[in-house]
């Protein structure tokens, strides 16, 4: 048999290093190790017996797959052997029952990326900056900072207002957003996560720490007005120089913008601004009928 996939494990780091990515100073090698088990997978094609491409996924929610970490040795490309660990990872993911939805999220830039994921059967939902700064005053106004949420309940409801009563993406963590279920809310994390209303009651934000190689002030937000509304952002000032504090080490705040949001961000937005990044995903439903 020419093609052979199989899950990877710490004696395939050798072999994973050893392929001719291109990619320099490669996160995936160097976390290797923590890809391999809990809610973590990687998986190989071998060509030959030659590792010829890499990828793999994270669990979430208990209702969610990720796939990612894709790579091909540079020799080997133009073959389809990324779009066949795709299709292979997709049907592994789904005979786990509980999981109810895969998906992929890869930078607009990335055209190959883009290609294999459609061609293995995922369809595009949202399209995200991931827009980071680290100088949030810039849009202050001088207002009060918004009242801060502790019930439960209320919680709840502002989740179920915001996000899943009109099936939106929720940005679960920084790069990794969903469509929105309450598997995704627990208890757990609603009582971890600070919740902030306006004096009106019809604006709520949350911030919550991140943490991919940098610090985050995660603050999610779901109205495209981040410029109209008076507190909101001495809200997120305060607790991103909270964070700050405690960290000692760079630290940011990251907030998930629509192209159109982006598009009405003043001149004077404090922002960077990097190659959006497209959900691809496919639901099991929509699966079992392809």
């Amino acid at each position: 048999m020419q093609n052979v996939i199989r899950r990877l494990t710490i004696k395939d780091f050798h072999i994973a290093e050893a392929m001719e990515t291109g990619i320099e100073d490669d996160y995936v090698l160097r976390i290797f190790n923590r890809l391999l088990d809990g809610s973590n997978r990687l998986f190989g094609l071998f060509h030959k017996g030659q590792l010829v491409s890499i990828a793999g996924y994270s669990l979430y929610g208990s209702h969610y797959a990720m796939l990612g970490r894709l790579r091909s040795d540079l020799r080997y490309r133009g073959r389809d052997f990324s779009t066949a660990l795709m299709q292979h990872m997709i049907e592994e993911v789904f005979k786990m029952e509980r999981i109810q939805w895969v998906g992929a999220n890869t930078q607009e830039n990335n055209l190959a990326a883009k290609k294999v994921l459609r061609k293995a059967g995922l369809h595009s939902y949202t399209t995200l900056y991931g827009t980071t700064t680290q100088s949030p005053s810039i849009l202050e106004t001088g207002a009060k900072p918004w009242k801060e949420v502790h019930n439960l309940a209320r919680k709840k409801d502002l989740i179920y207002k915001g996000y899943l009563k009109t099936y939106s993406i929720f940005p679960y963590q920084c790069y990794y957003p969903f469509p929105a279920s309450w598997e995704l809310f627990t208890d757990e994390n609603l009582l971890s996560w600070s919740f902030y209303e306006n004096e009106k009651q019809n604006r709520f934000l949350i911030t919550k720490e991140d943490q991919k190689k940098n610090h985050y002030l995660h603050t999610i937000y779901p109205w495209d007005d981040i410029d109209q509304q008076e507190g909101l952002w001495e809200t997120i000032t305060a607790d991103y120089k909270q964070l700050t504090h405690r960290t000692g080490e760079d630290t940011y705040v990251w907030m998930d913008l629509t192209p159109s949001e982006v598009d009405k961000l003043p001149d004077y937005h404090p922002f960077e601004l990097p190659s959006p990044w497209i959900l691809f995903g496919i639901s099991r439903k929509s699966w079992q009928q392809t």
